[in-house]
């Protein structure tokens, strides 16, 4: 049997009852395809960032995805780029930079694989990777074909795609961006790091700099994977930002006037799980035997010392989000994905 907790970043999980590496597009769909036709349950596994595995592990077929080779083709004042599932995120983002490609710069040093972007619509700092996607091509496994689905079909949304809505359906091959062709990055959005360039929102500074900004800004959140840094034994951010109706905002409005709030589209308001975990008194460090919140970033979920169970890490998130419940009657959801294993 395979452990599983070395392929994930948080260092946590269980073996799994059978495992097989797929080093081209072809490989991953035969092994998904014949998992499918003798009913094996299967897990695909990319870079480990953003998965929770129980500590049984996975009863059935793990399927590491070693796919690599990056494509690029101009479009006027855009190039095309399509990745295979398997390449490193940083590593094209590092690319694109040092290219001068630009509209994924400011989402570097996210942990992961090309495949895992589309599933969660990863973002930071202002850019998601919607914005530049044109299309993902991916197995079907309901129609049993492989399909190139355009961004509008992909129905994007904070955090979500038609990827994630509908867990088991689809295994992504590739994914196609379409950036441009500039030295400057896109227009900022996030003021944090529209500061830290010394520019306003909207401002654009050379790729570069942005790159190394963001960088410096993950680092010192203990977002950028480092073994000499405990921090980052985690998933990432643990819990999404509420979104809430405008009833639900004007609750919380009275339970904690003066709050900070994004207004979004529709009459929605973000609203940043972070302060709310501190608020409810989960201050940088919190213990909870041997797992903690990061000393660094409030929605990491760390395994500092590495001896910790999943159950150890379930427990603290459990404590989190209903303490944040309880407090403010707005109830936390997990980023990661979650195998074998459940907050309720």
């Amino acid at each position: 049997m395979e452990m599983l907790a070395p392929y994930t970043t948080l260092r946590l999980g269980g073996p799994a009852r059978d495992f097989a590496e797929a080093t081209t597009a072809e490989q991953l769909v035969s092994l998904i395809a014949e998992a499918d036709r003798t009913s094996t349950p299967t897990l695909v596994l990319g870079g480990g960032s953003n998965l929770v595995v129980a500590d049984e592990g996975f009863d059935g077929l793990v399927i590491k995805v070693a796919t690599e080779g990056v494509t690029v083709s101009r479009d006027g004042e855009q190039v095309v780029v399509t990745a295979e599932a398997g390449e490193d995120w940083d590593a094209l983002v590092s690319r694109a930079v040092s290219e001068g490609w630009a509209g994924i710069e400011c989402m570097s040093g996210i942990p992961g694989q090309v495949g895992s972007t589309p599933i969660q619509n990863v973002g930071a700092y202002g850019q998601e990777v919607a914005q530049t996607i044109r299309c993902v091509r991916a197995y079907d496994r309901r129609t049993r074909q492989v399909a190139d689905l355009e961004a509008r079909q992909c129905g994007f949304s904070y955090r979500d795609s038609v990827f994630k809505r509908e867990p088991g359906r689809y295994v992504v091959l590739a994914v196609t961006y379409a950036l441009d062709v500039s030295e400057l990055s896109a227009p900022l959005a996030y003021e944090e790091l529209a500061r830290r360039l010394g520019t306003e929102a909207g401002g654009r500074v050379p790729l570069g700099r942005a790159r190394e900004a963001v960088l410096a800004l993950r680092r010192g959140k203990g977002m950028v994977l480092d073994p000499g840094d405990p921090d980052t034994r985690s998933a990432g951010s643990f819990f999404t930002n509420p979104v809430l109706t405008a009833e639900q905002a004007a609750e919380l409005a009275v339970r904690a006037p003066g709050h900070p709030r994004w207004e979004m589209p529709g009459g929605l308001i973000k609203v940043p799980a972070a302060w709310l975990i501190e608020q409810a008194g989960f201050p940088k460090g919190y213990e909870r035997g041997p797992v903690r919140i990061s000393t660094k970033h409030t929605l990491a979920l760390t395994n500092p010392t590495g001896t910790a169970t999943t159950r150890d890490l379930l427990e603290l998130a459990r404590e989190v989000r209903d303490g944040v419940r309880e407090k403010f009657g707005v109830t936390l959801v997990n980023e990661p994905v979650m195998v074998g294993c459940a907050l309720d």
